[in-house]
C-alpha cells in the first residue's frame, strides 16, 4: 500500500451557511469561516471539505450552481475565498471543494441557452426527450419526489432532473460538457486548492435508452437507479478525467456514491486504475430505512451494521481506500441515531467517535460532530427548510397520511438536523449570528457548545482532539489490518488491528446495558496491554472476561 497525505489526515466538513455568519444576515459565510479557522487547528484538523460556495439560486443550498468560477453573493467574494484558501494553508490544513458536475442549476447560463430551442450549441449539454402519450418519457422518480422529467414549453420537450427539477442533468455523452468542466477543475486547482469532493459522481453515466424503472404497486414513479447508478461509461468518464485533470495535481478526490457495493468502491479507488483516491458509500447509512426508502422508518441492528463496515474493510483492504463517517450535512445527528442523546450523550458520542477512528481509513468529523450536536425537532413543518423534506412532507399529506407520524419521521431523518447553526456559545443564536438565523438553532445550544466544550478537559471536543493526536502518532491506525471480533453480538462491537507484530483492540458498547464479554483467546492475549485510550474513568484492565459500561469505549495496544 502506498503512502498519501489523505491516508494520514483528518477531514472535517463546514457545511457554510450554518458555520459562521460575520455580518448579522443570519447566513454563514466566508469571512466567519476564516475567524474560526483557528479553532479547527486546534482540533486537530489536516483537511477541511467545504460544501458548495459557487453562485447558486440556492433550491438545494448551493448543490444547484449557475456559475461554476463564482461565490454565492450570501458568503463573500472571491477575494475572500482567496483569503481563506491563503489563510488555511498558512495554518498547515488543505482545502478540498464540493464538485457538483453531474447537473447545473435551471439558471446555469448553459441550460439558459439549451432550453431556448433544439438546434441550439447547448441543447445537448443536457438530456432531452420528447414526452409518450402525453406523459414523461420515462417513469423515474426523482429523488426529491415527483417526476424526475420536467416539461419545457418551449421545445415541447422533456429534460431530466435526478433532483430537484431545478437541477437538470447534464450530458456526458457530449464531449464539450467533459472538456469544459475540466476545464473549470482546473481553474480551481491552479488556485491551489487541495481535491475535491464530488457530488454524486456515479450518476453520471445514464444508460442510453432510459428504460422505465420497475414499476410498484401503489406508486406512480419508480426508481431509476439500475440505469444511472454506476452507469455504462462511468468508469472511462472517471479514467479520462483522472488522465486530462487529476493526474496532473497532488490531490485528494472522494466521490459520492450511492447504491455502490464495495466490489465497485475497490474499482473506483485501487490506485492502477486511476479513477478516485475514496468513495462514500451509504450501505450503513440505510440500515434504519424499511423497504418504504428513507422516512420509512425502521430499528437498526448492530449486527448488521458491523456486518456492513467490516465488509468495506476487508474488501479494501489491500486495493482502494475507505472513507470513515458517521455525520455530513444530508445525516441525521449520529449521537441521536445510533447512540443516545439523553443521559448518556457525551459517552455515546464519544464512543462512536473512538468506534469510527480505529478503522481502516480516512476518519471524516461533521461539524458539530465533535461537540455531541443532536437532532432538533420542530413542532412545524414551516420551521424547516430542507427542500427534500418539505416535498416529501406535502406528497405524504396530499396522499393522505397523519401529519404527526410524518414529523415524527422528520424528526429522525431530515437533512436539516445536520443543518442547524454550528453552536459556539450560550449567547442569543448560539454565537452564530447578531441577526435571525436562515434556519433556527437547536434550543440545547447553552448546553451543548463549543465554548462549554473546550472549558471542559473531559468534553466530547477534548476526546476528538485525543483521537486525531492518536492517529498522527501511531502508523497502525493508518496501515493496521482489522479482524471483526464476536460478530454476532448485539451489543457490542469488538475488532483487531494487527500491523508489524502489534495490535491494538477495540471494544465498544452500543447499548445502555452493563454488558460482559468472553475474549476469544487469540495470539494478542498474551501480549502486555497498554490502555490507548477509553471514555469512562472506571474502566477495567484487559482480562479475558471483560465488563462494560454502558456505551463504554476502550482500546488497548498490545506488543
Amino acid at each position: 500500500m502506498s503512502n498519501q497525505w489523505w491516508k494520514e489526515s483528518v477531514v472535517y466538513q463546514i457545511y457554510p451557511r450554518s458555520f459562521q455568519d460575520s455580518n448579522g444576515d443570519g447566513i454563514g459565510d466566508i469571512r466567519g469561516i476564516i475567524s474560526r479557522l483557528d479553532y479547527l487547528k486546534e482540533l486537530g484538523i489536516d483537511v477541511i471539505w467545504l460544501s458548495p460556495v459557487y453562485q447558486s439560486p440556492n433550491d438545494d443550498n448551493g448543490y444547484d450552481i449557475s456559475d461554476y468560477k463564482a461565490i454565492m453573493h450570501e458568503f463573500g467574494t472571491l477575494k475572500d475565498w482567496e483569503e481563506m484558501l491563503a489563510e488555511i494553508h498558512k495554518r498547515g490544513m488543505k482545502l478540498i471543494m464540493d464538485l457538483v458536475i453531474n447537473h447545473t442549476s435551471d439558471e446555469h447560463p448553459w441550460f439558459i441557452e439549451a432550453r431556448k430551442d433544439k438546434e441550439n450549441p447547448y441543447r445537448d449539454y443536457y438530456i432531452w426527450r420528447p414526452g409518450k402519450n402525453g406523459k414523461e418519457p420515462n417513469n423515474w422518480e426523482a429523488a426529491f419526489s415527483g417526476s424526475a422529467w420536467q416539461y419545457s414549453a418551449e421545445t415541447d420537450e422533456y429534460y431530466l432532473h435526478l433532483f430537484s427539477k431545478k437541477q437538470p442533468d447534464l450530458n456526458w455523452e457530449n464531449k464539450n460538457v467533459r472538456l469544459e468542466l475540466y476545464d473549470m477543475m482546473r481553474w480551481w486547482l491552479d488556485k491551489g486548492i487541495d481535491g475535491f469532493r464530488m457530488d454524486v459522481i456515479n450518476f453520471i453515466s445514464k444508460d442510453p435508452a432510459l428504460p422505465d424503472g420497475e414499476a410498484v404497486s401503489g406508486k406512480k414513479y419508480a426508481s431509476g437507479h439500475a440505469y444511472f447508478m454506476n452507469g455504462p461509461k462511468v468508469h472511462p468518464y472517471l479514467q479520462e478525467m483522472h488522465e486530462q485533470v487529476l493526474a496532473k495535481y497532488d490531490v485528494m478526490t472522494v466521490g459520492e456514491m450511492p447504491g455502490v457495493t464495495p466490489e465497485e468502491g475497490k474499482l473506483y479507488t485501487a490506485e492502477h486504475r486511476k479513477e478516485l483516491d475514496m468513495v462514500f458509500h451509504f450501505e450503513h447509512m440505510d440500515i434504519d430505512s424499511g423497504p418504504g426508502g428513507k422516512w420509512d422508518l425502521k430499528a437498526w441492528s448492530l449486527v448488521e451494521l458491523k456486518l456492513i463496515l467490516s465488509k468495506w474493510q476487508l474488501a479494501l483492504a489491500d486495493e482502494g481506500w475507505n472513507s470513515l463517517y458517521w455525520n455530513n450535512h444530508d445525516q441525521p445527528r449520529i449521537v441521536s441515531r445510533f447512540g443516545n442523546d439523553a443521559e448518556y450523550r457525551e459517552k455515546a458520542a464519544k464512543m462512536l467517535a473512538t468506534t469510527l477512528h480505529f478503522m481502516k481509513g480516512t476518519p471524516y468529523i461533521y461539524q458539530g460532530e465533535e461537540i455531541g450536536m443532536t437532532n432538533v425537532s420542530f413542532e412545524s413543518i414551516d420551521d424547516y427548510q430542507d427542500i427534500e423534506t418539505i416535498n416529501m412532507y406535502h406528497e405524504k399529506i396530499a396522499n393522505g397520511s397523519d401529519p404527526n407520524e410524518v414529523l415524527r419521521a422528520i424528526h429522525q431523518k431530515s437533512r436539516d438536523n445536520a443543518r442547524t447553526p454550528m453552536q459556539w456559545d450560550k449567547s442569543q443564536h448560539a454565537g452564530f449570528t447578531r441577526g435571525n438565523p436562515w434556519i433556527q438553532v437547536n434550543p440545547n445550544y447553552k448546553e451543548i457548545n463549543v465554548q462549554a466544550a473546550r472549558n471542559d478537559p473531559n468534553s466530547i471536543f477534548h476526546y476528538y482532539r485525543k483521537l486525531i493526536q492518536l492517529r498522527k502518532k501511531m502508523p497502525i491506525m493508518t496501515h493496521g489490518s482489522y479482524q471483526l471480533l464476536l460478530p454476532n453480538h448485539d451489543a457490542i462491537f469488538a475488532y483487531v488491528r494487527e500491523w508489524q507484530g502489534e495490535y491494538l483492540l477495540v471494544l465498544s458498547n452500543f447499548s445502555k446495558e452493563h454488558v460482559s464479554i468472553t475474549l476469544p483467546k487469540k495470539q494478542w492475549m498474551e501480549k502486555k496491554a497498554t490502555l490507548i485510550i477509553s471514555n469512562d474513568s472506571d474502566h477495567c484492565s484487559l482480562v479475558e472476561m471483560v465488563e462494560l459500561q454502558p456505551y463504554e469505549s476502550i482500546v488497548y495496544h498490545l506488543s
